[in-house]
C-alpha cells in the first residue's frame, strides 16, 4: 500500500468517507477490482512514483491521475512489507480464485470423496490468502503455518462430511427440504471453518501482539511530515491483535454467507423449472453466472463491515498504552484483509 512507499507525507487514505459504512464499500471496491489485476509492472512502477512524489510533496494535490495510482499500489502492494501481494491470492483476484472451488462446492450430488477434495481446496486457498494478506508485523513460523492448515482442512472436511451424512438421518424432513438443506451443508463448513482459519493462521498476532501508532489530528500529521519524520509504533498490543483477527474472522463469514447460500438456493429454484431440467448442461455455467454475480457483489459489502486502518482508545489496550495517547486519546492499528 501507499503507508510503505518513501516520503513523509501521508497520502489521502481514499476518496471516499471512510467513517461511513458506505464510503468503505466504495473504497472496497477499489481494492477488490479485478481490472487492476491487468497493471502491468512498469505501470506499478509507474504508480509508485507518482505516490512517491507526492509524499515527498514534488506533487501539491491529488489528481484523478493519482488517486488511480493510489488504487493499483493498495490493491497490489501489502501495507507493511510494501512487497506486491502474490497474483491469485490479492482481494483482487478474490473472486475470480475463488470461482473454481466454489463452484466446485456447491456442485449438486457430490460424492463423500468430491466433499473433501473440494473443502481441502477450499481451505488451502484460503489459507494462501489469509497469509498472504495478514498483518506482517507478527510473521507466522513455518510450523505453525503448516499446523494450522491441516487444523483448518480437518475442520472443513469434518463438518461437511458430518452433516451429509446426518441429513439422509432426519427422516420427518420432506425430500425438498432435505435438498435445500444439503445445498446449504458447504456453506456450514465454509463459514465455520473460515472463520477459524483465520483464527489460526493469524493466531501468532494474538500471541505476540500487533504494531500500535498513535492516532493523529491533521495539525499533528502535517507538522511531522514538515520535520521529515515518519510515524513510528509505539509498542505490540495483544487486545489489539485479538480485535483485528476477530473482525477479519467475522468479515469472512458475512462474504461468504451470501455465496454460498444464495446462488444454491436460487439454483434448486431454477432446476425446478422447464427450462433449466431440460438442458443439464446448462446447470455448470449457470451455477458459475450465479456465484460470480453474488461474488462480485458480496466482497466489497464483507470488506467494508470494519475498518482496515483501525483506531482504539488507548484505555482498551493494555496498561503500558495507557499513557501513550494520540489525538482525542485513540491509537490505530493495521487490522488486515
Amino acid at each position: 500500500m501507499s503507508a510503505s512507499l518513501p516520503g513523509n507525507r501521508d497520502v489521502p487514505p481514499s476518496r471516499h468517507d471512510l467513517n461511513t459504512y458506505w464510503g468503505r464499500v466504495k473504497h472496497s471496491a477499489d481494492i477488490a477490482d479485478p481490472r487492476t489485476l491487468l497493471t502491468s509492472s512498469a505501470g506499478l512502477e509507474h504508480a509508485k512514483t507518482l505516490i512517491s512524489q507526492y509524499k515527498r510533496g514534488e506533487i501539491q494535490a491529488m489528481t484523478p491521475e493519482l488517486w488511480q495510482a493510489k488504487k493499483i499500489v493498495d490493491s497490489t502492494l501489502h501495507p507493511d512489507t510494501g512487497q506486491p501481494v502474490v497474483l491469485p491470492f490479492r482481494m483482487s483476484c478474490f473472486v475470480i480464485s475463488n470461482l473454481v472451488v466454489t463452484a466446485g462446492m456447491l456442485s449438486p450430488n457430490l460424492s463423500t470423496t468430491g466433499t473433501v477434495a473440494w473443502q481441502w481446496a477450499n481451505q488451502s486457498l484460503n489459507v494462501a490468502i489469509n497469509n498472504a494478506n495478514s498483518n506482517k508485523s507478527t510473521p507466522l513460523s513455518t510450523s505453525q503455518m503448516v499446523q494450522s492448515y491441516f487444523l483448518a482442512v480437518g475442520a472443513s472436511c469434518g463438518v461437511a462430511v458430518g452433516l451429509n451424512s446426518l441429513i439422509p438421518r432426519m427422516k420427518r424432513l420432506s425430500p425438498a427440504a432435505r435438498v435445500t438443506m444439503t445445498r446449504l451443508v458447504p456453506f456450514a463448513a465454509v463459514a465455520s471453518a473460515g472463520a477459524l482459519n483465520v483464527f489460526l493462521m493469524r493466531g501468532e498476532e494474538i500471541r505476540k501482539g500487533i504494531d500500535v501508532y498513535p492516532h493523529e489530528s491533521d495539525a499533528a500529521r502535517r507538522k511531522r511530515e514538515e520535520a521529515d519524520q515518519q510515524l513510528e509504533p509505539i509498542g505490540k498490543s495483544k487486545k489489539a491483535a485479538t480485535l483485528a483477527v476477530g473482525e477479519t474472522a467475522l468479515s469472512r463469514v458475512l462474504n461468504a454467507t451470501p455465496i454460498m447460500v444464495i446462488p444454491p438456493l436460487v439454483l434448486v429454484r431454477l432446476q425446478r423449472t422447464a427450462w433449466l431440467s431440460q438442458r443439464p448442461r446448462m446447470v455448470l455455467p449457470v451455477n458459475l453466472g450465479l456465484i460470480l454475480t453474488t461474488s462480485l457483489f458480496a466482497l466489497p459489502l464483507a470488506l467494508a463491515a470494519f475498518p482496515q486502518r483501525q483506531a482504539v482508545r488507548a484505555s482498551t489496550l493494555e496498561p503500558e498504552f495507557h499513557g501513550h495517547r494520540g489525538e482525542d486519546g485513540m491509537l490505530e492499528f493495521n487490522r488486515g484483509l
